[in-house]
C-alpha cells in the first residue's frame, strides 16, 4: 500500500489535439472500466452461492468462520431489534443529533420523491377501455451495509429510508460485525430485522432463503467485489439495485477553481478504498499541477493517508481538455458516480451533462454533503453504470402491475389488428381467442 510520501502528482492525460495518442487510449480504458463482472471474485461468489443454496444455515456458518474468523451459529445470525434501540439510546448525543439530522433530510427528500409513484392510466369511456399501471411496494427487501475498513451508518439511512417511505413491509439489514453506530442508524431508519452476517454468503441467504433467513424480493446497498459478484449472479432469483464498484469522483474544474478545494474533494473519495477512482477533468496543466501540490499537503495529515495515496497514485488522473465543450463531452464519456462542477456557471454546464449518478453543482456543494445530509440517496451507479442506470430511489422499492379491462366495443375495434398480427407470427390460438369472444357475443344477441 502506498504511503503519502509515495504520491507525487496526478498522472496527466492530455486530450488536446496535439497530445500523444496513448493519452487518449488510456482515457478510453478508464471510461470503459467495469467491476464485479468476471475474475476471481466472480468464481468465488458462484461457489459460495451454490453452497448456501444447497445447505442453508450450515453453509453460512462455515463460510463466516472461513472468511471472517467468526464462529456464528444460526441462532446468532439475527440480532434482537432491541439491540438497535439500545445502541441509539446510548449513542453520543452529538453523533445521535447528526444521524437524526441526516435521517430527517433523507426522509424528507424521499417523501417528496414518492409522490411521483402513483397509479396512472387511461379511461376511454367512448371505447369502453380501462388501462392502468398500478404501483405497490415490494414486500421484503435486504439492505447490505459493508464492514471492512470503515463502517457506514450513512449507507443504512440512504438505503433503508426510501424503502420504508414507500411502504415496504419488511426491511432486513445484513452487516458483518455491526458497530453501535450502524445499529443506531438501523433504528432511526426503521429497519425491521438485523442479521450480523456479511459477504457473498449474506447475499446468498437473502436471495435463496435459509432456515433462519427469509427470502427477499430485492437486495440493495454497496459491498466488496465478492458481494457485488454475488448480487449480479442472484439477479433473477430476486432483484438488485446495481452492480456497485469502488467509489469514484470526477471533479470538473476550470481556471476559477480553488486547487485546495479540488484536492479536498478528490481525497474525499480516495480515502474510501485503495481501488477508488479520483479523477480531475480540467482545462489547464497549471491547475492540475497546483492540485497535485495541494494533494500532497493535505495527505500529510490525513488519518487514512495510505489508502487515499494509493487510490490517487493507481487510479487517479488529471485529464486535460481544450475548452468548456470538451469538459461536458468527456464528463459524459466517463459517466461518473459522483460529478462535481467547480467551474464558472456550473448550473449551465450541468444541463449539458447527461451521464452521472449525482451532480454536485458549485463550490458549496461538496460530495460529502451528498454522502450524509443533502437528501437524495448516496447509493449510486459506479464503473460507468450511470450510462444506463440511476441512483437508488423510491422507484427501487415498488413494482408496477398493468391492469387491462376492455369492453366489447374496444375489443371489436382492435380485433382485426390483433388477429392479423397473431397470424403473421404463426400464433393461431391468439387469433381464435379473440374471434371466439366476439362470435359468442353475436350469438347471444336477440
Amino acid at each position: 500500500m502506498a504511503a503519502a510520501s509515495e504520491f507525487s502528482a496526478l498522472t496527466i492525460l492530455d486530450l488536446r489535439p496535439s497530445s500523444a495518442p496513448e493519452h487518449r487510449a488510456r482515457w478510453r480504458a478508464l471510461c470503459e472500466r467495469s467491476f464485479g463482472l468476471d475474475g476471481e471474485a466472480d468464481a468465488a461468489a458462484r461457489s459460495i452461492l451454490e453452497q448456501v443454496r444447497a445447505r442453508g444455515d450450515a453453509a453460512v456458518s462455515e463460510l463466516t468462520a472461513r472468511f471472517e474468523g467468526r464462529e456464528l451459529a444460526p441462532g446468532d445470525f439475527e440480532l434482537p431489534r432491541a439491540r438497535a434501540e439500545a445502541a441509539l439510546a446510548a449513542l453520543d448525543p452529538a453523533l445521535r443529533a447528526a444521524l437524526e439530522q441526516a435521517a430527517a433530510r433523507v426522509r424528507r427528500f424521499h417523501v417528496a420523491q414518492a409522490r411521483a409513484l402513483t397509479t396512472t392510466g387511461l379511461e376511454d369511456e367512448d371505447e369502453g377501455a380501462a388501462l392502468h399501471s398500478r404501483v405497490a411496494p415490494l414486500r421484503r427487501v435486504a439492505v447490505y451495509a459493508p464492514g471492512g475498513t470503515a463502517a457506514y451508518p450513512s449507507s443504512v439511512l440512504h438505503a433503508a429510508i426510501p424503502a420504508k417511505v414507500v411502504g415496504v413491509a419488511e426491511v432486513l439489514l445484513f452487516t458483518p460485525r455491526p458497530s453501535e453506530v450502524v445499529l443506531a442508524a438501523a433504528a432511526l431508519a426503521g429497519v425491521d430485522r438485523i442479521f450480523a452476517i456479511g459477504g457473498a454468503q449474506a447475499v446468498a441467504a437473502a436471495a435463496f432463503g435459509t432456515q433462519s433467513v427469509p427470502r427477499v424480493d430485492k437486495i440493495v446497498g454497496p459491498g466488496n467485489a465478492y458481494v457485488t459478484a454475488a448480487k449480479r449472479q442472484v439477479f433473477g432469483r430476486c432483484d438488485i439495485d446495481s452492480i456497485a464498484g469502488p467509489s469514484e469522483i470526477l471533479v470538473v474544474a476550470d481556471a476559477s477553481a480553488d486547487p485546495a478545494m479540488v484536492a479536498a474533494d478528490l481525497i474525499s473519495q480516495a480515502e474510501h478504498d485503495v481501488q477508488a477512482s479520483p479523477v480531475l477533468l480540467c482545462t489547464s496543466v497549471e491547475l492540475a499541477t497546483a492540485v497535485s501540490a495541494a494533494l500532497r499537503a493535505q495527505l500529510a495529515t490525513l488519518p487514512r493517508q495510505q489508502i487515499a495515496a494509493a487510490a490517487l497514485r493507481d487510479q487517479g488522473a488529471a485529464v486535460i481538455v481544450g475548452d468548456r465543450d470538451a469538459l461536458a463531452a468527456e464528463a459524459d464519456a466517463y459517466a461518473p458516480e459522483h460529478l462535481e462542477l467547480l467551474v464558472e456557471r456550473p448550473r449551465e454546464l450541468a444541463e449539458r451533462i447527461h451521464r452521472a449518478g449525482a451532480i454536485f453543482i458549485g463550490p458549496f456543494t461538496p460530495e460529502a454533503a451528498g454522502d450524509y445530509t443533502a437528501g437524495p440517496s448516496h447509493v449510486l451507479p459506479t464503473a460507468g453504470g450511470a450510462r444506463f442506470s440511476s441512483p437508488l430511489g423510491c422507484w427501487d422499492f415498488v413494482r408496477y402491475t398493468s391492469l387491462l379491462e376492455l369492453g366489447e366495443s374496444s375489443l371489436r375495434a382492435q380485433a382485426l389488428a390483433i388477429t392479423s398480427l397473431a397470424r403473421a407470427e404463426g400464433l393461431e390460438g391468439h387469433a381464435r381467442a379473440v374471434e371466439l369472444r366476439l362470435a359468442q357475443r353475436e350469438e347471444d344477441q336477440p
